[in-house]
């Protein structure tokens, strides 16, 4: 079955213009004019992904993302006349998974959704399906697109798991900021881009670590960047 994609959008034209081109690309689309009416839609749909405007009457998209983010994963991208570094920053803060300033080109929306989309359902990939990782107490399992601890299911966006993935799989591995994220695909200044990628490791720490505040698997090593611990070393 295609994808449900849920556009929040409060413009009528543009909310009709993407859910059209969607459509016509193969995805399912449910529409919304407002933050409090998509947070019910993804309640009742469980939808794939939400296109999500910034500028909203009654609650803004910043706002929803963050009750969004409360109740799922799902991933979010943002679509706003908003083109400060701060709000992109803000954006990226709350979980999306990418931000798009208007005006824009509708194929590269849906050049971003594809991507977004690979990189959160890679259930394609009969190597991945099959991969689980064991770290310590955690396992990863690629299949689900999980990082349990026992049964218990660590709540990660689909760019934290990718950041978690790629790092637990080299304990003792330092890796720097441009590893973990690449900065021209979101835009971004130098200082602005450090301070994205920290804010992605901090709500890591949030969602992984029994004690945030004195973590004992994702590390930071002064001037280089950030490691797993090795788990037979102890840090």
């Amino acid at each position: 079955m295609s994808r449900l994609i849920l556009i929040a959008e409060d413009e009528e034209q543009m909310r009709t213009m993407v859910s059209d081109y969607l459509s016509a690309l193969g995805y399912r689309t449910i529409n919304s004019a407002d933050g409090r009416t998509a947070i019910k839609l993804l309640e009742k749909h469980n939808p794939d992904l939400i296109i999500l405007d910034v500028m909203m009457p009654g609650l803004d998209g910043f706002e929803a993302a963050r009750i969004i983010r409360s109740k799922s994963a799902v991933p979010i991208i943002f679509l706003t006349a908003k083109a400060e570094e701060t709000d992109r920053l803000l954006g990226l803060e709350l979980g999306a998974d990418d931000y798009l300033t208007k005006p824009f080109s509708i194929r590269e929306l849906a050049a971003r959704i594809r991507a977004v989309l690979r990189r959160s359902y890679p259930e394609d990939n009969d190597a991945m399906q099959e991969a689980i990782l064991h770290y310590s107490d955690l396992i990863l399992d690629y299949s689900r697109r999980e990082l349990r601890r026992g049964k218990q299911v660590l709540n990660l966006t689909a760019l934290q798991f990718e950041i978690v993935s790629k790092m637990i799989k080299r304990p003792g591995r330092v890796f720097n900021r441009s590893e973990l994220l690449d900065a021209s695909a979101y835009g971004l200044n130098a200082e602005t881009y450090e301070r994205t990628i920290d804010a992605h490791i901090k709500n890591i720490r949030k969602a992984i670590e029994p004690d945030p505040a004195n973590p004992k698997y994702l590390l930071t090593i002064r001037n280089a960047g950030y490691k797993f611990a090795d788990p037979e070393i102890p840090e």
